[in-house]
């Protein structure tokens, strides 16, 4: 049973509707077996929000994904969302019970953006702003979200970053960086052992939805002089539990 046809604002926000809620990317042609469009509408209107941004074209050019612009309203609606104190709350006390910064961030194109953060009270620490943005290859969270794409997308990534040292142990090998990411994916936690600033490090999980898709990292930071590598691990199951609420947040403000 075909819908009503609508305006072109009701037919633009059912594509973001049903890309956002989909578990998998979608063609135009799919889209429009589920809206019931005509179907050189449905095209013209996906390559319109490609174009702006709000869709994204996957490597195999025929079906759509959530576009960064997609993403950024998303993650602007979490941040001033009836549940931002609870969330920054959930952050508060995981700083509070492991004594270092944490911090929520999320992917904004080939850079991590941070979205809330905690600082330390100890005088040692790096302080860093809402929305910073900090590389992929180098960082906790940026590995974490490079681990969540098919093993492809993740390749195709990596080959158009420029992999440039920023610490000692800053991995600058494209088929090392795989490998490192292929052991993330296995575990589903990530660690910068002091390759975005010498002598720090950082352990990341992922916040998931309801449908079980990474939309955010979560992740201590900290000195070496504080927390070593093999320390590091004793924090997973605080993480994992803080991330687990902060799911469940993001789900009831939905």
């Amino acid at each position: 049973m075909k819908r009503e046809r609508g305006s072109t604002i009701q037919r633009v926000l059912d594509i973001l509707d049903t890309v956002a809620a989909s578990p998998k990317a979608l063609s135009a042609t799919e889209i429009n077996e589920v809206l019931q469009l005509p179907k050189a509408t449905a095209h013209r209107l996906c390559a319109e929000l490609e174009a702006r941004g709000y869709l994204l074209k996957k490597i195999n050019g025929k079906s759509y994904v959530p576009g960064n612009r997609l993403h950024d309203v998303a993650v602007g609606v979490l941040a001033n969302s009836r549940l931002r104190a609870t969330r920054h709350a959930i952050l508060t006390a995981l700083s509070e019970k492991v004594g270092e910064t944490c911090n929520i961030a999320y992917p904004d194109g080939l850079y991590m953006a941070y979205s809330d953060r905690v600082e330390t009270k100890a005088p040692l620490r790096l302080q860093f702003p809402i929305g910073m943005r900090v590389p992929l290859y180098c960082t906790a969270s940026g590995k974490l979200y490079l681990s969540t794409l098919p093993k492809a997308k993740r390749k195709a990534v990596i080959n158009k970053l420029q992999l440039e040292r920023h610490a000692k142990n800053t991995i600058t090998d494209p088929e090392t960086l795989l490998k490192e990411i292929d052991r993330i994916e296995a575990r589903q936690v990530s660690i910068d052992n002091q390759e975005l600033y010498d002598d720090i490090i950082a352990i990341a999980v992922p916040i998931k939805d309801k449908q079980d898709r990474f939309y955010s990292s979560l992740a201590i930071q900290a000195p070496v002089s504080r927390i070593s590598i093999d320390d590091s691990e004793r924090y997973l199951p605080l993480l994992r539990e803080a991330a687990h609420d902060l799911s469940t947040l993001a789900d009831e403000d939905e």
